[in-house]
């Protein structure tokens, strides 16, 4: 009885967890421009990663959200081993439910459809200036500032403007 009440609550993630190589993580976040001061949110954050180092290199706060109670239970643990708890917090939540408007720039692994599902929302809620990085899936007619290759992973950069809220948000 328990299992099949744990079955029809548990919430599946969209999106498979497959953790971003180091180099790339850097490199996102340098293309992000990523400094102290910035608020980085990292949706589907798994093991924490991209919020952990950009605390523990550029000095950052970071909140990495994920639908999946383990990987943030490890992204907590990641954080304190790194000496960065301070400057990260994780939560237990649903990309598509997550207020993300004190980000200063935004970092996605996802899948193009859950890009560009998430594409209104986060036009809607990120400030003028805020940086939107994503490793290898891009969103679709929303022609990306920069792209970059790191050896063969591609990564996008969008910076939100009035004329793209405006086009998004009508």
């Amino acid at each position: 009885m328990w299992l099949v009440v744990l079955l029809l609550t548990a919430q599946i993630p969209e999106v498979p967890y497959v953790p971003t190589a180091p180099k790339v993580v850097e490199q996102m976040l340098r293309l992000a421009g990523v400094k102290k001061g910035d608020v980085v949110y990292d949706l589907g954050c798994g093991d924490g990663r991209i919020v952990i180092m950009a605390a523990r290199k550029f000095g950052a706060r970071g909140v990495g959200v994920d639908i999946d109670p383990v990987r943030i239970r490890e992204a907590e643990q990641n954080a304190r081993a790194a000496g960065v708890s301070g400057l990260t917090r994780f939560l237990v939540k649903d990309v598509y439910d997550t207020d993300v408007h004190e980000a200063t720039v935004v970092t996605l692994y996802m899948l193009a459809d859950v890009n560009r599902a998430l594409r209104p929302t986060l036009l809607k809620q990120l400030a003028v200036g805020s940086r939107i990085v994503s490793h290898t899936f891009d969103m679709d007619d929303w022609k990306p500032d920069k792209t970059i290759r790191v050896g063969r992973e591609r990564v996008y950069l969008w910076i939100v403007t009035e004329k793209a809220k405006a086009l998004e948000n009508p």
